[in-house]
């Protein structure tokens, strides 16, 4: 995937480090680059707010069908976020993944450093994102991030090889995972009201897939920091999977950040903006960032459901017809990819308005 090595990143302090010397003494202070202060308290947040939540089993039954369909509907129009129950994926396909991800993040960090990103390789391998100068701000994680699918682009340099489990759980929730999405794009494309779905299948052709785990570890002074910077996915869709019950991920709504409250056993689905150029603007790509706990380590794993980087993103043609006129300029997705990189994760604006006509 040539645009994942866009996104080159500077190598910065290991958050996960720099917190176990924070947290174990009272006179360290937070490391001026990390603190945010004034961008945590700028807006309201607003707690206990549920998201949607989607039944893939009722979307799936003849007899409850076109009811969920209008909820999905509403889900992706309205929220751009909703939690997925009955989604069929294996409890312990689900629970492998979980373990072995926690683990990872548990090893010394000289063996984590073995998978460390290289200047050639991008994203690929542990460490940042989207650091681009000596001098920005800084979020409160770590991450590490794979390019899952398809399987011939995966450089398992990057795979680790500690736990020994890892990479087959891995490898199995991603298919697992891709199932899922599969279905839902299917429905979405019938409740987007197109004539023939595989209009959109065929846009996700080949289903690429990466992987990001992040850590947030804990700060004793969570309200200076921010786990990660607002932002909107740049993908088609994204599954996320929260490895513990640590709430943190918030979600912009009305102008106020929502917290989102992990939903035992569900999915957290969120639109991408590739979704919502393909969709005229029906379904919303929605900003939302990470916080940071006081005293518990947060852990979760997102899976970003990409297309290949010479795919034109362009409304689709049958939801342009008529009056319906279209809301976006046309882009390779490689040059859009750039274009993401480029605005540094400041949020959605900078970057998906930028194709609006």
């Amino acid at each position: 995937m040539a645009y994942a090595k866009t996104g080159r990143s500077l190598p910065v302090p290991n958050v996960q480090a720099l917190a176990q010397t924070l947290n174990g003494s009272s006179g360290e202070q937070v490391p001026e680059r990390f603190v945010r202060t004034e961008e945590v308290c700028a807006e309201e947040v607003v707690s206990g707010c549920a998201l949607p939540i989607v039944d893939l089993g009722r979307l799936l039954d003849p007899r409850s069908s076109e009811e969920e369909l209008a909820n999905l509907g509403f889900a992706c129009q309205e929220w751009g976020f909703f939690q997925l129950i009955n989604h069929g994926m294996p409890e312990e396909v689900i629970q492998d993944a979980k373990r072995d991800i926690a683990e990872f993040f548990t090893l010394p960090l000289e063996a984590k450093k073995a998978y460390a990103q290289l200047p050639e390789s991008g994203l690929q391998g542990y460490g940042q994102a989207f650091v681009v100068s000596e001098t920005q701000k800084l979020d409160w994680c770590d991450r590490f991030f794979l390019i899952l699918r398809p399987t011939e682009s995966r450089d398992m340099r990057f795979w680790p090889a500690q736990p020994p489990s890892f990479r087959s759980s891995v490898d199995r929730y991603s298919a697992e995972a891709t199932k899922v999405v599969w279905c839902l794009l299917r429905f979405m494309a019938t409740e987007m009201g197109l004539e023939e779905p595989e209009r959109l299948l065929e846009v996700f052709e080949g289903l690429p897939q990466n992987m990001r785990a992040t850590y947030y570890p804990p700060c004793v002074e969570a309200g200076k920091v921010i786990g990660l910077s607002p932002h909107s996915d740049a993908c088609g869709m994204t599954l996320l999977l929260h490895v513990n019950d640590v709430q943190g991920l918030q979600i912009k709504k009305d102008g106020k950040w929502v917290a989102v409250e992990p939903m035992n056993g569900a999915l957290v689905v969120n639109i991408g903006d590739v979704l919502e150029i393909l969709s005229n603007g029906r379904y919303i790509s929605v900003e939302h960032r990470a916080t940071v706990h006081q005293s518990r380590e947060r852990i979760s794993t997102a899976l970003f459901q990409q297309v290949s980087p010479d795919t034109m993103l362009r409304p689709l043609p049958e939801l342009v017809k008529g009056s319906n006129k279209a809301r976006y300029r046309s882009v390779i997705h490689e040059d859009f990819m750039k274009h993401y990189f480029s605005t540094k994760l400041d949020g959605r604006r900078s970057h998906l308005d930028h194709y609006k006509i």
